[in-house]
């Protein structure tokens, strides 16, 4: 299920910059997440963004929780 969830998830340099996006759709991750941290809930992103699904929505909570999941992370500019 969670490999369904993240084939999702898409990168395309041409798309968003190569953002990671919702099924290459232009929608990127970052964006729905900053959506939920704002207090919207999933029902009223999906009733804004009718092309979205709720597995959409499934698979950027899993994409970043994987992303939070790695082990260190290294100051590349100050």
């Amino acid at each position: 299920m969670e490999n369904q969830l993240l084939k999702r998830i898409t990168h395309n340099q041409d798309i968003c910059h190569g953002k990671p996006c919702i099924r290459g759709l232009r929608y990127p991750v970052e964006f729905i997440l900053e959506l939920l941290s704002s207090g919207m809930t999933t029902e009223e992103i999906l009733a804004d963004y009718d092309d979205l699904e709720p597995e959409d929505i499934q698979a950027v909570l899993l994409f970043a929780a994987r992303l939070s999941q790695i082990k260190s992370i290294h100051k590349i500019a100050s």
